[in-house]
């Protein structure tokens, strides 16, 4: 199964909540679809920008997203004791179930212990 890992950091210097949490993932992922406009040209420029930068621009919009999903991930951990890994087991069955992944490659716990390490 092809994936994708990243560890990113629970940032120690600020003092998240789960609803302040929740709107910096929802600016962040507005930020991500502007980039995406100006991509796309959906934001009426007339000069369109290089698309090397824009394309720099999405990704570092989408690793902003990413890091603020994390950071709800260490909230949900922290103030409600969620269990991220069973949940991350959860994600993969149902990406299996619902046909996004072969079942062939259905094994959740070997990926979920290489990411976790």
């Amino acid at each position: 199964m092809k994936s994708k890992t990243i560890s990113l950091p629970c940032l120690d210097a600020l003092n998240p909540t789960l609803e302040s949490t929740a709107l910096k993932l929802m600016e962040e992922a507005g930020e991500l679809a502007q980039a995406i406009g100006k991509y796309r040209g959906m934001s009426g420029e007339a000069d369109l920008p290089e698309e090397k930068r824009v394309v720099e621009l999405i990704v570092e919009e989408l690793v902003d997203v990413a890091q603020t999903a994390v950071t709800m991930m260490y909230v949900l951990e922290k103030e409600y004791e969620v269990d991220i890994e069973r949940n991350l087991r959860r994600h993969l069955e149902k990406m299996i179930s619902k046909g996004y992944m072969s079942p062939a490659l259905n094994q959740p716990e070997r990926l979920i212990a290489d990411t976790m390490e």
